[in-house]
């Protein structure tokens, strides 16, 4: 049977003995039932599953010791930057599942000038912390043991600048194909992927002065939620470990 896997942000090692968390504690003690001596997997994004067993599980507190340590090894060769204009709610929620599971390294959120959603300082607290709990869901899911950053929402600008390796702008009358990327495949990239009223024109201006290259990804304008999703698992199966 496969043991569900519950991400703890704590030091974790062979031989200790750790409080969990109380949500973690809530989902095993109370919804899957486990009692103790019952067997879980634990990771911090060390890049380890850390086999363990329950020694409490009361009401108030569940404990558990850590038994073995193991290594995960299923992180892409290729490391992919998300590039996102923020969209709204559960449609940002789906971005950033599914760019998780399918092995995006980092997610950068952006304000942009056809943004429909606006975040005052509390409200991108929030959202962040919000974004961050979705990410680490899609990991205990996917089975990833390494845990995707999710940089704060910050202006196009400042998020272009962060680029490691090529950027790719999706546009769909672009020069670049995937083809074309054949012959020299990225070891590490950024997506830049509009919001739901996709990059205004001076957005536009703004990524190619960043460094960003035109990609066409077929002839067709796709959404904000499918345009993300749909480049990651090209690339990645053009230099990534979906080939």
């Amino acid at each position: 049977m496969r043991l569900t896997r519950s991400y703890v942000a704590l030091p974790l090692a062979p031989g200790n003995e750790i409080p969990l968390p109380e949500d973690v504690a809530g989902h095993l003690v109370r919804v899957l039932r486990l009692q103790p001596g019952d067997a879980c997997v634990l990771f911090n994004g060390d890049g380890h599953d850390y086999d363990a067993r329950l020694v409490a599980a009361g009401k108030r507190e569940a404990r558990a010791e850590i038994l073995a340590a193991r290594p995960v090894k299923n992180e892409s060769p290729l490391r992919i930057s998300l590039l996102q204009g923020i969209a709204r709610g559960e449609k940002m929620d789906w971005i950033l599942q599914k760019a998780t599971e399918l092995g995006v390294a980092r997610i950068v959120p952006v304000d942009s000038e056809r943004s429909e959603v606006k975040l005052d300082a509390a409200r991108a607290e929030k959202r962040l912390a919000h974004w961050r709990e979705v990410v680490v869901a899609a990991c205990e899911q996917s089975g990833r043991a390494v845990v995707p950053e999710v940089l704060p929402p910050q202006p196009l600008g400042r998020g272009a600048a962060l680029r490691e390796g090529r950027g790719f702008l999706l546009d769909p009358v672009a020069t670049h194909t995937l083809a074309s990327l054949q012959g020299n495949p990225p070891g590490a990239c950024m997506l830049a992927i509009g919001p739901e009223g996709g990059w205004s024109p001076r957005d536009h201006e703004q990524l190619l002065a960043a460094g960003y290259e035109g990609l066409r990804l077929g002839p067709r304008v796709l959404r904000t939620e499918t345009a993300g999703i749909a480049a990651i698992s090209a690339l990645q199966a053009l230099a990534g470990d979906l080939g």
